[in-house]
């Protein structure tokens, strides 16, 4: 939105005086370009921030047809935007949507149209190729999502990567397509993030996909993996009769809540005794929910290795769900997007909007010197004449 409403402004001052910056040439008004000027416009997502030119030396005042004198409305605009983005951001798109959002005074001439367009697309494009080597990451979340794309054809996935960088700081990392959730097609995507430079994280939080399970062992060796306990949460009830399944639900998340150990292998002992007694109680009743929490269950309380004060955080992928829901539910009356390329950009929209308000973790001294030394043991190699004395297996 803020690129779109930059350029417009941009090129209404050039189309009002009739030159370009640093023209020297007479143009159709007198006067000089002088600056810029904070302004904010209100929106339903929020304030956003712009460049107003100024002018200066004119003998009649400018004013924007698209902002007018007040406060722009920025619904229709908010709308243009998703929608062009839908549309794969076509000149001729862009140009008749403004057109009928904001009226025909406001529409915009093919060249401003077209540099829209091209900066869009070269932002995604700078996004999916830019390096990844100074990208210092502890935690790493993959999900993926399924959109309609192609005519007469299932949804397909769209595969996306946020991290937590070893500052705190949440930062979106990578959205790519594949045509099908399997372990090559995720290989190739972590593939493509470690060949850019990334840094294999201490821990990679996913759902209990087989397939992105496989390729994480594969192409992330030497991190630990955390089973989202929200999916995993999910997939237990829903082996239990629905009278019985708000007390097992209680059940299950007692298990992970109130951990009186302190972090590390102490607290993680103290929840696979919590999983055996929930498995003794429940085995005879519901013998595939037991399974069902069995299986993987190491997994399942990796995240009680780290700060306590990062539990809540690193123990699902729910906000990368929150996102694909937010997504699905922008798409949903459309039914099928045009193409590959319009349904990336979409995702990627809505997550590099989204992202810019995720809030990040706490980081102190004591924090980063814990991580540190999990660092330190999973990449120190234990021996028989040098035993670790707490041990942590990479990918359990």
């Amino acid at each position: 939105m803020r690129l779109v409403l930059q350029q417009v402004l941009e090129d209404e001052v050039t189309t009002w005086l009739g030159r370009d910056w640093n023209s020297r040439r007479d143009g159709r008004r007198e006067g000089q370009r002088n600056g810029h000027s904070d302004l904010t416009i209100k929106t339903t997502a929020g304030p956003v921030e712009l460049k107003r030119p100024k002018l200066r030396n004119t003998t009649e005042k400018f004013a924007s047809t698209l902002l007018g004198k007040g406060v722009v409305r920025s619904a229709p605009l908010e709308a243009l935007v998703i929608s062009a983005w839908v549309r794969v951001l076509s000149d001729r798109d862009i140009e008749a949507l403004l057109a009928e959002a904001l009226g025909p005074e406001a529409a915009l001439s093919k060249s401003t149209a077209s540099r829209i367009c091209q900066r869009l697309r070269e932002d995604f494009e700078a996004f999916r190729t830019r390096d990844l080597t100074g990208l210092e990451i502890d935690y790493l979340f993959l999900d993926g999502s399924h959109f309609k794309m192609h005519d007469g054809t299932r949804a397909e996935p769209v595969m996306v990567a946020y991290a937590i960088t070893t500052v705190g700081q949440p930062v979106l990392v990578a959205v790519e397509p594949a045509s099908a959730e399997s372990t090559d097609a995720w290989a190739d995507f972590l593939n493509g993030l470690t060949n850019r430079g990334l840094k294999v994280p201490l821990l990679t939080i996913t759902d209990g996909a087989k397939d992105l399970i496989n390729a994480v062992d594969t192409s992330l060796h030497g991190s630990l993996r955390q089973r989202c306990l929200i999916h995993r949460c999910r997939n237990v009830l829903a082996k239990i009769p629905t009278a019985h399944q708000p007390a097992v639900k209680g059940e299950f998340w007692a298990i992970f809540d109130d951990i009186t150990k302190p972090a590390g292998q102490a607290a993680v002992d103290q929840a696979q005794a919590r999983i055996d007694a929930f498995a003794d109680k429940h085995r005879q009743a519901f013998p595939a929910a037991v399974t069902c929490i069995e299986d993987d269950r190491l997994a399942l309380t990796s995240f009680l290795r780290f700060p306590p004060e990062h539990w809540k955080r690193i123990s699902h992928t729910n906000l990368i769900e929150r996102t694909f829901g937010e997504t699905r539910r922008r798409v949903k009356v459309i039914g099928r997007m045009p193409g590959q390329a319009s349904c990336l950009s979409l995702v990627w929209a809505v997550l590099d909007r989204a992202s810019a308000g995720w809030r990040g973790l706490r980081y102190t001294p004591a924090i980063s010197r814990q991580l540190a030394e999990i660092r330190h043991q999973l990449d120190r190699p234990t021996t028989k004449e040098n035993p670790a004395t707490d041990t942590i297996t990479p990918a359990a």
